[in-house]
């Protein structure tokens, strides 16, 4: 195994005893066949129900609309996407030549599909327990937050809400900047919105984190005038 992909692994804080297992789960179908949407289909069924117990427990006042709506919030591409950036999963991927060159490695729907086929992996190898056990450690940060109390969108959803409400464009997102080396990029991203006369900039890890950062700004900024 690779140097890139020992590492992959400490950050899944899973170590795969069969080395082929991981390879399938990052192999895209454009790579070729056998590829990863087998597990990818197996990964989605047992991360639906990790997460829907996990919020079942940790809500126990919730009914069932809410516990379906937060649980979708949590298992959905997006938020996948999300957990392979962490990973820096991109640059594990086995694609296809074309799909190389388009920037498939980048591309959430490939990320997040990626992400539900390593469950199926962790599943298949050392059983359930022990797959629930990862994932919950991987969403521990996003489950502390969860709250019947507060809205489960995230800054970006928000702020989109808030301005169609009043009838104002779209925000309007731009990397300023990228720095840092391909491994540890920081990504800069200034927000442009109607009701402000400057932009507001953000930096974080990845250009989503950033832009939900810079999104989060804004809306103090609106909320606050």
């Amino acid at each position: 195994m690779s140097q890139r992909f020992q590492r992959l692994q400490d950050c899944l804080g899973y170590r795969f005893r069969d080395d082929a297992q991981l390879e399938l789960a990052l192999t895209h179908r454009s790579f070729g066949s056998p590829n990863n949407e087998r597990l990818e289909f197996l990964g989605d069924s047992i991360l639906n129900f990790i997460i829907g117990e996990a919020l079942y427990r940790k809500l126990p006042e919730a009914r069932e609309g809410q516990l379906s709506r937060l649980r979708a919030q949590m298992v959905k591409g997006e938020t996948l996407a999300e957990l392979a950036h962490e990973f820096e999963l991109g640059g594990c991927l086995r694609l296809g030549e074309g799909e190389m060159k388009s920037g498939g490695q980048k591309r959430d729907s490939i990320l997040a599909d990626a992400v539900e086929a390593i469950i199926g992996a962790i599943y298949l190898e050392a059983g359930f327990d022990a797959c629930a056990e990862r994932v919950n450690a991987w969403y521990q940060p996003r489950l502390a937050q969860v709250s019947l109390d507060k809205p489960s969108k995230d800054p970006k959803t928000e702020l989109q809400e808030f301005l169609q409400a009043k009838q104002l464009p779209l925000p309007d997102y731009q990397v300023v900047e990228v720095a840092g080396q391909a491994h540890a990029h920081t990504f800069t991203i200034a927000c442009r919105v109607a009701l402000l006369k400057q932009a507001v900039q953000a930096s974080a890890s990845s250009r989503r984190e950033a832009e939900k950062q810079a999104a989060a700004a804004v809306l103090e900024k609106l909320r606050g005038h």
